[in-house]
């Protein structure tokens, strides 16, 4: 009978279980305080506390400090029955410099779900990079009374995730330089004495040099059976320095390590070659782990990296130079997602921070399936993607929902006015300078002009046939006359509802409205679909992107772009979806373009490809400049 009765409470204590949530009260001030001021006046709930108020187990969290807990996968089986909650996309119009809220938006939108409507909600941020959080960008937790807290370990080390990343992809790095010294300074037989040493008197192959060898054809086990010309095949990789695509990288703005010089030691014998640093987060890596469904699935995206080609032109990938299972246990505990609060106490989950130019800009799909199963099945899981929906979003539903297989329930937009009177024909807005005098006084003529550029972007929503609210982020300086005129054309362009929100100095209260609408649009019919097929060409799909999301004439690709489409193409890499790295300034490649450009033909001045996390990127106008080399931003 106790066996019996432990039994069963063993299978209770393994089901979903209904939140207990205790909101944290929140008493705005006027005038708000400075972001750090009210992170700093709110005591956050003990992570552990939080972690029992969601359902999370004892032994499903791994505690880092007070207020941060990595959570593990094995909760995804636990509740592989539970069905999922609604799932909601925060996305924005062509922002200015400044950035128009997208994330103060996400943190207002579950404040105003779970603290004020008693609805189950988590948002999924983005983990920021230390690049622009030194710069002039700043943190990325939100801001005013909607943001997650505490705002220094949120913007700071966090969990360690992109110094795992760091480490893992400058380990990489090293392996290549170092194979191509050996390589260079050894015969074919102390290569592979190095590589299959004699152990204790036995000599074997490990599993992943077994992998090496039935991709070359060699289908031998025994290491003393191989033959003069076999033993060459496998131990060399002749990898074509000129080709190496996979940088160092570092998470800091130093521009003095864009370009540099390696190998300038004596024991390096003379192999120099100029290299670059990346900022941390450009790397493939990061892409990876926000991509990936499993530890499993990771680990198999590590290994497909391609790092660059051999002499004869063929793809070498990090499982050729056998350091897969290497990387693979460096980012073990950065696969795992890492559980916060919010200012009202409700769930975050931070996790992965690609940008959203070279890679696709969200935050990992181990996050959002997670969450999906903790809200239950009325609750909501809202994640942003970065920059405006012509790119985040796009990459959003075109890449992260095919590797996730998730299907979102509604578009959040988010507009402010003072974008709006940008694209309507307004002064630049530079960061760092005061605003001039349109963005400060009520004019209802450039914020007409400038709706120009919403709408398009509700049409760009409305291709993947999702239901788009819109949230306009009001400032104090906007007027109620400006505020009405963008609700009132949002309505009219096709968007279910828009919603003047205020949680930047209300928290959720602010964002009531907002959330009312969110929980009706989630509602609607949803016919959602892909903007392509992956099985058409290469070019095709850039095609596709460029003329129904941008706008664009045509495409032109320059002489090297059709070449790496064609190289790409014959190594069989032709089938993947496409990640644009193009400026976030404009729907155009010119960033000084606004509102809605019409009538250009798209350069395409180079095609890369981040085969491990399973895109090709088309490398747009100027930006090639930098995308090419994923360089640290100018800041």
């Amino acid at each position: 009978q106790n066996m019996v009765k432990n039994t069963e409470r063993w299978i209770q204590s393994q089901q979903y279980r209904k939140w207990d949530l205790r909101c944290l009260k929140l008493q705005p001030l006027s005038p708000v305080p400075s972001d750090i001021e009210i992170s700093r006046a709110q005591r956050p709930k003990a992570v552990d506390v939080l972690a029992k108020e969601i359902g999370l187990l004892t032994d499903e969290i791994e505690i880092y400090g007070q207020t941060k807990a990595k959570v593990r996968l094995s909760l995804l089986e636990r509740l592989k029955d539970q069905p999922d909650g609604k799932y909601v996309l925060v996305a924005g119009i062509t922002p200015t410099p400044l950035g128009e809220g997208k994330s103060t938006v996400t943190i207002g939108l579950v404040q105003a779900l779970t603290a004020h409507l008693n609805i189950n909600s988590f948002a999924c941020l983005r983990q920021p990079s230390q690049g622009p959080t030194f710069g002039v960008k700043g943190g990325a937790a939100g801001g005013g009374y909607a943001q997650v807290i505490p705002m220094e370990e949120f913007n700071l080390h966090l969990t360690g995730d992109i110094h795992a990343i760091t480490a893992a992809n400058n380990l990489l790095a090293a392996a290549i330089d170092a194979r191509i010294l050996h390589e260079n300074t050894q015969s074919d037989k102390a290569l592979y004495n190095r590589l299959v040493p004699v152990v204790n008197g036995v000599r074997g192959f490990s599993a992943i040099q077994l992998a090496r060898l039935r991709r070359l054809g060699i289908n031998k086990t025994d290491p003393g059976t191989l033959t003069e010309e076999e033993i060459s095949r496998f131990a060399r990789l002749d990898i074509d320095p000129s080709t190496i695509t996979w940088q160092r990288v570092v998470d800091t703005n130093d521009r003095f390590l864009r370009k540099i010089t390696v190998g300038q030691a004596n024991t390096e014998k003379g192999f120099v070659r100029q290299a670059q640093f990346d900022i941390a987060v450009a790397s493939e890596i990061m892409a990876i782990l926000a991509l990936a469904t499993s530890l499993q699935d990771m680990k198999e995206r590590l290994g497909k990296m391609v790092v660059a080609n051999d002499k004869k032109g063929e793809p070498v990938t990090a499982e050729d130079l056998g350091v897969t299972g290497a990387l693979a246990v460096l980012m073990k505990d950065a696969i795992k997602p890492t559980l916060m609060q919010t200012l009202e106490g409700t769930p975050v989950f931070v996790h992965a921070g690609p940008f959203a130019n070279i890679a696709h800009g969200n935050s990992s799909v181990l996050a959002d399936k997670i969450a999906l199963k903790l809200v239950g099945e009325k609750g909501f899981v809202v994640t942003e993607a970065g920059f405006g929906a012509d790119i985040g979003m796009e990459k959003f539903f075109n890449i992260k929902c095919r590797a996730s297989g998730l299907v979102p329930s509604v578009v959040v937009l988010v507009a402010t006015v003072r974008a709006l009177k940008m694209h309507g024909g307004g002064p630049n807005v530079t960061a760092g300078a005061p605003l001039k005098k349109e963005y400060t006084e009520e004019n209802l003529q450039l914020v007409a002009d400038g709706c120009c550029n919403l709408q398009k972007q509700i049409q760009i929503t409305q291709l993947f046939g999702v239901p788009v609210v819109v949230a306009l982020n009001v400032f104090k300086t906007d007027s109620p006359a400006e505020v009405d005129l963008v609700c009132k054309i949002a309505k009219q362009s096709g968007a279910f509802d828009a919603v003047p929100c205020n949680h930047w100095s209300a928290g959720g209260r602010g964002a009531v409205k907002l959330a009312q609408a969110v929980e009706k649009a989630a509602n609607q019919k949803n016919s959602f679909k892909y903007l392509y097929s992956l099985e058409l060409p290469i070019v095709e799909k850039i095609q596709i992107i460029a003329q129904k999301v941008y706008g664009a004439q045509d495409i032109e690709l320059s002489p090297a772009a059709q070449s790496q489409v064609d190289c790409y193409t014959r190594q069989g890499f032709g089938n993947l979806p496409i990640c644009m790295a193009k400026t976030h300034l404009s729907l155009s490649h010119q960033p000084e373009r606004k509102g809605v450009p019409t009538g250009f033909i798209l350069p395409i001045s180079d095609v890369r490809a981040s085969i491990g996390a399973g895109f090709i990127y088309p490398l747009v106008g100027t930006v090639s400049a930098v995308c090419s080399t994923q360089s640290l931003p100018s800041l």
